[in-house]
């Protein structure tokens, strides 16, 4: 009997069967990390085998850096598409008004 984790696994891979690797990618983020790291780090894009994750300070990103190893494999397997690097990027500040906005 397969275990839950499995179970997931599949179902992830067989939804994700149809979509662009970058976009997979960025979709099972939050499978990997987890719901409460997903609410903090948010998965931005997928490129040159590189996640980019915004991160809300330095303590998340030395935080995150720390388990990069594990979620490179789990990314990997999940999205069916090799991920090399997790880049956790300091998001700017909520609140502060995008240049060029009113």
């Amino acid at each position: 009997m397969q275990s839950t984790r499995q179970d997931l696994q599949s179902l992830a891979r067989h939804l994700l069967r149809n979509a662009a690797p970058e976009e997979a990618v960025v979709l099972v983020w939050p499978l990997v990390c987890g719901t409460a790291v997903a609410e903090r780090a948010r998965a931005v894009a997928f490129e040159n085998e590189t996640l980019r994750v915004a991160v809300p300070d330095k303590g998340w990103q030395s935080q995150l850096e720390s388990f990069t190893p594990q979620y490179l494999h789990r990314l990997s397997n999940l999205a069916g598409v090799v991920v090399k690097r997790v880049s956790y990027e300091i998001a700017p500040a909520s609140g502060k008004a995008v240049s060029g906005s009113l």
